[in-house]
């Protein structure tokens, strides 16, 4: 075995860059976004190419192989490796220069294809090539895959784009590759005109022809292009530095033509007549990739056709003529360029949404994107689905209709022996297939190892050969990504699912919450006992957890394998209203990312890089800046939810350790706030607050941030000032047996008294009492009596009788310990909830819940971390917003005209969660004018309060929620239905920012 002791010190030594060999930089790029694993030495980010030199010397010396990464998005498992991985992300993604005037751009390897974008948009121009994982994808990484995109109809390839290029090879030596030979190696011309005749026959005449090299841009005819005939070499040539690149002309304005069919292949054998009319795109995609409610014409599969003009007018001519010229079930003509983004939003998560199937079950890719010729694309189509259906599989294709490369994510089982031999004939059989059908295993993301194995069903044995003799010329030591296109690793080995544990799981109560040596955790072993791997990771046993993952059968390998990496995480800015992930954002750091912190628990799981199982110091740093926001749950396209893994690993971390203050302070704040309220000391509390040495002393041993005040605590509660007022009229107490004579009334609502609006905004509550009773709705509180020992739940007189030996208590969702990972506490609290509220549930009387955080924490967590009470799901139905509560049960009702421009932010678990189209009509109906803003506010419960993440918590406030609110108008009401997002406008900005059932009672008569 090589001894690579002393690699990373001799590393650091050589580079300028960032070198880490600890086990969270190795975790994080054991995977792309394939099928694949393979475990590196080390991570280099270089800063230069002296440093990428410098690598490459040190590591030729050792026999350690080199792969070069970008954004990581690849989907054949070429952006993995063993030996050292150069990360292009942190520090050689700029932008160089920009020339309109020859309509170039030079560039960095790491460099975000949308960067490049928003730069040449000024312009009018833009990087032809547009692949769906845009906001993410590097130039690297696109010229290293020859990556195409929805317009390379119009547009082409990346090599069609590429003028120059710079690399280094694995020998140091520094080349300028370009046409003409420019920057060919020694013996590149030679083998190239030694094999002319091979050249012009052996290689499919395709617009998406990626397989292998592409040694033919070497003939003469075709301009000797060294620099093309790199592209497309997955980094196994030569380790790319810089790029000149050519940009085209943007038009002016766009329209998209949705053409809908009867069926895909209907779809697909229309395609190829539309090229003459000259589209810039035709994208495909069946019914089962898209959502309910998209807009989209009935059919049964569409035809995104996007055409371009001078003026809207001349380019909805344009997309008008298409629609004439196909013959189609129906179709939409979309020219607004907001509705435009939306129904392109469908396709791009295609990618993601792809990799589960109708019913849930998981898909992967594979055989994600061979091309055929474009006239024989629904011809293949169906020997496609032919083929499939022999061997029991499914799947649903999508992609690039008019260049006849289609996606498609499979329901291969890779996690048993035979399943992985079914993949293996599978795509044996698959390959032959598509080279009957004139086309290239490969249209747009490589061969990597999913298909490389195959090159010579498509090739012949001789082409491949030349391959390797081609290899050997750039890359005479084998050190470039090795066993990738060339003497490639079987496509059945290395698959990134065996290291998991059995997909099924009992899902089952996980460690408690309680000091050590006080209970046991699973399998009656010692709740302190966390050090090693999660039980069943080593053994390949059930993994136990607290919540139930009903999404994934109750397995949390399986919610951690949701996360397939096309990284729609890792974005610079939130899209529209879109939150994910603001810590990535607010750091740039990948293991700040929804996809880094899945990628580190499934290396928890398996055991080899993370050794120390839930215990694990990796995860808890990983998972310590996320906010818990939920953004994650929506805005991912596979429904990764990171906040419920994060508080499934805390709750296992701490089992037996001491939680940090903060867990205490903040994690159980319902209780401190109920003692305070009891005892009267709200004012002393106050005061204490305002003094500054008392303060800091206090934050100190809160575990809380110096730089936060302390909230002002009401002096009299919202439920102490419900007891003092005389409502318009009240229904009885549900602590009565009277309550239940109101069942089915459709006029009573329970108003939840959530933690926060009870003792730190009573406000919002009194507000919303106010705007209830004037919409005609009856306002009640949850009861606050438990029953005594005994007590029958059903029937009038035994409740009478069960309330003389009633315990008080408080209704609470539990949110503040679920954050905390306190799920133990959390479950004692829901139950104790639940067993308050079963004369509301018995009632089915609607309960309102005014703290969008409260009220996903019981529509989501509730019955995830209950599944087996059937009362967890009847309170998560009955949850509603304070708009969906209006919209729903007072339906006539006219709010009160308040004609005023709004700012804020829609809070991020209303975004995740809940939805915001009731909130939407409620403002259109007061007349509040505007949008609010997406991204999260930074604070997000006890996140931005907590010790150590006040900077990260203001530089996410900075991204969209103060911008929003500085830029407002004069008049401008600023809505912020959350309490954290109140209490960071006042903090940050001095700003107060108030619940929509505020704004409406002011403005009631």
């Amino acid at each position: 075995m090589t001894d690579h002791s002393g690699l990373e010190a001799e590393l650091r030594g050589a580079v300028r860059g960032e070198v880490g060999f600890d086990a969270t930089s190795r975790a994080l790029v054991t995977m792309d976004a394939s099928n694949y694993r393979r475990v590196p030495l080390g991570v280099v980010a270089p800063a230069d190419a002296d440093d990428v030199a410098a690598v490459l010397e040190v590591c030729r010396a050792r026999g350690v192989p080199v792969v070069a990464r970008g954004g990581g998005t690849s989907i054949a498992g070429q952006a993995t490796g063993t030996g050292v991985v150069l990360d292009f992300t942190r520090h050689m993604n700029g932008l160089v220069e920009l020339d309109p005037g020859s309509r170039t751009a030079v560039v960095q390897p790491g460099l975000v294809l949308d960067r490049l974008q928003e730069a040449a948009a000024p312009h009018g121009l833009r990087f032809g090539p547009d692949p769906s994982t845009h906001s993410r994808c590097t130039l690297g990484g696109m010229i290293g895959n020859n990556a195409c995109g929805s317009h390379s109809v119009a547009w082409g390839t990346t090599a069609d784009s590429v003028r120059e290029l710079s690399v280094v090879t694995a020998r140091g030596r520094r080349l300028r590759l370009g046409r003409g030979w420019a920057g060919a190696p020694e013996g590149l011309r030679e083998l190239a005109e030694g094999e002319l005749a091979r050249l012009r026959t052996g290689f499919p005449d395709l617009p998406r022809r990626i397989s292998g090299y592409a040694l033919d841009a070497l003939l003469p005819e075709k301009g000797a292009d060294v620099a093309r005939s790199f592209c497309g070499s997955e980094g196994t040539l030569g380790i790319l530095t810089e790029a000149v690149v050519g940009l085209v002309e943007a038009p002016r304005a766009r329209a998209l033509a949705v053409l809908a069919y009867a069926d895909e292949s209907a779809a697909a054998e229309a395609a190829a007549g539309l090229l003459p009319l000259r589209p810039l795109t035709v994208e495909g995609m069946a019914a089962d990739l898209v959502p309910a409610g998209s807009g989209l014409p009935g059919g049964g599969a569409w035809l995104f056709v996007e055409t371009g003009g001078e003026t809207a007018g001349e380019a909805h001519a344009h997309a008008e003529r298409i629609v004439r010229a196909a013959d189609v079930v129906d179709a939409l003509v979309v020219t607004d360029p907001a509705a435009q983004r939306t129904l392109w939003r469908i396709r791009e998560d295609a990618a993601g949404t792809a990799t589960r199937m109708p019913d849930g079950t998981e898909a992967w890719p594979g055989w994600e994107d061979c091309a055929v010729p474009p006239a024989r694309l629904g011809a293949y189509l169906r020997d496609f689905r032919a083929l499939l259906s022999s061997h029991g599989l499914r799947g649903t294709p999508y992609g690039h209709f008019g260049d006849g490369c289609i996606h498609v994510r499979i329901d291969f089982d890779l996690l048993t022996e035979a399943g992985i031999g079914r993949f293996r004939r599978f795509s044996e059989e698959l390959a032959d297939l598509v080279v009957a059908h004139g086309g290239s295993l490969s249209g747009e993301h490589g061969d990597g190892q999913a298909r490389a194995e195959l090159l010579p069903r498509m090739y012949g044995a001789e082409t491949v050969r030349l391959f390797e003799r081609a290899k050997a010329v750039w890359d005479p030591d084998d050190l470039l990504n090795p066993g990738i296109l060339v003497r490639p690793a079987p496509l059945d080995t290395n698959l990134r699912f065996s290291v998991l544990p059995s997909r099924r799981t009992g899902a089952t109560t996980g460690p408690s919450d309680s000091p050590a040596g006080a209970t046991t955790g699973p399998s009656g072993s010692p709740a302190g006992a966390v050090s090693g791997p999660p039980a069943g990771a080593a053994s390949g046993q059930p993994v136990d957890v607290a919540f139930g993952y009903p999404a994934d059968g109750g397995d949390f390998a399986a919610a951690v394998r949701r996360c397939v990496g096309v990284a729609k995480c890792r974005t610079t800015t939130a899209a529209g209203p879109a939150v994910m992930c603001p810590s990535y954002r607010a750091t740039g750091e990948e293991q700040h990312s929804t996809r880094g912190r899945a990628r580190l628990l499934h290396e928890m799981l398996a055991g080899e890089v993370i050794t120390d199982g839930w215990g694990s110091t990796e995860v808890r740093d990983a998972l310590d800046l996320c906010l818990s926001c939920k953004g994650c749950r929506s805005d991912c396209p596979v429904g990764v939810d990171m906040a419920t893994y994060k508080a499934e690993f805390l709750h296992h971390h701490y089992a037996g350790r001491r939680r940090p203050a903060a867990h205490h302070t903040m994690g159980r704040l319902p209780e401190w706030l109920r003692w305070t309220a009891r005892t009267h000391t709200a004012p002393l509390l106050n005061a204490l607050a305002s003094v500054g040495p008392l303060a800091r002393i206090g934050k100190r041993l809160g575990g809380l941030a110096r730089e936060r005040e302390i909230p002002r605590l009401a002096t009299r509660t919202f439920s102490g000032w419900w007891r003092r007022r005389k409502p318009t009229e009240s229904p009885a107490s549900p602590d009565s047996p009277d309550f239940l004579d109101y069942p089915d009334s459709g006029a009573l609502v329970v108003l939840w008294p959530d933690t926060f609006t009870e003792h730190l905004s009573p406000s919002v509550g009194q507000a919303a009492v106010r705007v209830l009773e004037a919409a005609g709705l009856r306002v009640a509180l949850p009861p606050t009596r438990l029953p005594g020992r005994g007590a029958v739940a059903d029937g009038r007189t035994r409740a009478a009788t069960a309330l003389l030996t009633a315990r008080r208590a408080r209704v609470c969702c539990g949110l503040t310990y679920i954050s905390t990972g306190q799920l133990d506490r959390a479950r004692r609290v829901l139950r104790r909830t639940l067993d308050l509220m079963e004369p509301v549930l018995r009632a089915r009387v609607p309960v309102v819940v005014l703290e969008p955080s409260c009220a996903a924490a019981l529509r989501g967590d509730l019955p995830e971390l209950l599944p087996d009470d059937p009362r967890a799901a009847q309170l998560a139905a009955a949850v509603l917003t304070f708009a969906e509560t209006l919209e729903r049960h007072a339906p006539d009702w006219i709010p009160p005209a308040v004609d005023r421009p709004v700012a804020g932010q829609t809070h991020c678990h209303q975004h995740a969660v809940l939805g915001d189209t009731p909130d939407r009509r409620l403002r259109a109906a007061a007349g509040l004018t505007g949008e609010l803003s997406g991204g999260c506010c930074g604070l997000a419960g006890n996140f931005g309060f907590e010790k150590g993440h006040f900077d990260v918590s203001r530089a996410c406030a900075e991204e969209q929620l103060l911008p929003s609110v500085r830029h407002a108008p004069p008049g401008t009401v600023v809505l912020a239905d959350g309490f954290s997002c109140r209490t960071q406008l006042e903090q940050l900005a001095g700003i107060r920012g108030r619940h929509l059932a505020e704004v409406l009672a002011e403005a009631l008569p």
